[in-house]
């Protein structure tokens, strides 16, 4: 589903030699939403002619988005991305999901090591205070024994940290040749914090995608600067803004998660109350309805705000379910996840290649329509050969791919 909200004012036209500056926001979504954001994405490299993914003015990245959005700063294409995630044959980086999902074994221990102290007050007050002690005190003594997150997400920052301090790549925001923010929120008071902005540049990427993506209740909050961070997607869906201050002339956004239309679906396991799949599909359907209502917000509130500026955000079809039945940890389906988000964000320029295309051109963009028209295209069928080659023949690929950038702008 394409949400195209076109600029409503003209930009003075920007002289000759000025190329057309584009942001990137990339929504959260867990391990399947960063799947689905990757297909995606991979369809827009492949299918929009004059747009570089991996050369936009601004990217801003939240949660399972940030690993991609820092990732297209770094000069990693989608097409590299696919075969690290998905086919598994990239010759630098081999992915475990199982590394992911190791249990919080440290948050644990820390958390049982206060049983004696907790034991120790609960008698004391109940001793003292008999005729005040009550249920709910014991239920306050025994929820700060349980851990704030299941999962260990060091191996997210080990992951990030070794594919960003190899074949030239930067793990510090300082040295990325575009602007690159990843959002966090501080559980202690509710900020979103932008790191990649001044005061918070310093914070190794690798880091900051950490914290970014500690979902509350998965993954423990991650301490910078004796500050505790989480999911920034607990203030903003996509934090579109933060691109949009940047003066660019189109916006490109990703949202994975979007309710399921049970009454217009065509997906196998089709629900025609989502009440009877229990209290997990109640909590999903309404954890995404209020994740797409601020996206549908936000949109018509940039609107106003940045009238000059045309904004294309991607999201699942609600009536299909593909996303809604996945689970949000079920890499087993990440292959058919992908494709399906590359085959239906080719579907939906198809669909609006009338609108588009003239928008498109304005920005010496175009569609290429024969992508477009093959209805059997798969997400595989685009890659290219595996490179493989030492750290200097990537860092050679690197410069020699800078001078070519140069002489298309000279």
């Amino acid at each position: 589903m394409l949400l195209f909200q076109p600029a409503s004012v003209s930009r003075p036209r920007r002289r000759k030699s000025e190329s057309t500056r584009v942001g990137l926001a990339i929504a959260g979504g867990g391990p399947i939403g960063g799947m689905y954001e990757m297909g995606a994405l991979r369809a827009l490299d492949e299918a929009i002619d004059g747009l570089d993914l991996n050369r936009l003015d601004v990217y801003v990245g939240v949660s399972s988005g940030a690993f991609l959005a820092a990732a297209l700063a770094n000069r990693i294409s989608t097409a590299q991305m696919c075969r690290i995630f998905i086919t598994g044959d990239d010759p630098e980086l081999h992915f475990r999901p199982e590394s992911f999902l190791r249990p919080a074994v440290g948050e644990y221990a820390r958390r049982a090591a206060t049983l004696p102290q907790r034991v120790v007050t609960l008698w004391r007050d109940w001793l003292l205070r008999p005729s005040e002690a009550s249920f709910s005190d014991l239920i306050d003594h025994v929820s700060g024994m349980v851990p704030t997150g299941l999962f260990d997400n060091s191996a997210i920052e080990a992951f990030m940290r070794r594919a960003f301090t190899m074949h030239g790549r930067t793990n510090d925001f300082r040295e990325l040749d575009r602007k690159l923010y990843v959002v966090g929120v501080d559980i202690d008071t509710g900020e979103a914090v932008r790191f990649g902005a001044a005061g918070w540049d310093d914070v190794p990427i690798s880091k900051a995608i950490q914290a970014s993506s500690a979902l509350p209740g998965l993954y423990p909050p991650v301490d910078i600067r004796g500050r505790h961070f989480v999911d920034g997607a607990l203030r903003r869906t996509m934090h579109a803004s933060v691109a949009l201050d940047h003066g660019i002339d189109l916006l490109l956004g990703v949202n994975p998660l979007v309710p399921f239309d049970s009454s217009r679906s065509i997906h196998p396991e089709r629900l025609d109350k989502l009440a009877k799949g229990g209290l997990p599909m109640v909590l999903s359907q309404t954890f995404r309805t209020l994740l797409q209502s601020r996206v549908e917000v936000g949109l018509a509130k940039y609107a106003q705000t940045y009238p000059e500026v045309d904004q294309l955000v991607f999201e699942p079809n609600p009536e299909e379910g593909e996303m809604f039945f996945t689970s949000i940890f079920g890499y087993g389906s990440r292959a058919r996840v992908c494709d399906y988000a590359y085959r239906s964000t080719l579907a939906d320029l198809a669909a609006r290649r009338d609108t588009l295309g003239p928008m498109l051109a304005a920005k010496g963009m175009q569609l290429r329509g024969e992508l477009l028209d093959d209805p059997q295209r798969s997400i595989f069928d685009g890659l290219p050969p595996v490179l493989g080659g030492t750290d200097a023949t990537a860092r050679l690929r690197r410069a020699l791919d800078d001078v070519q950038e140069l002489v298309r702008r000279s």
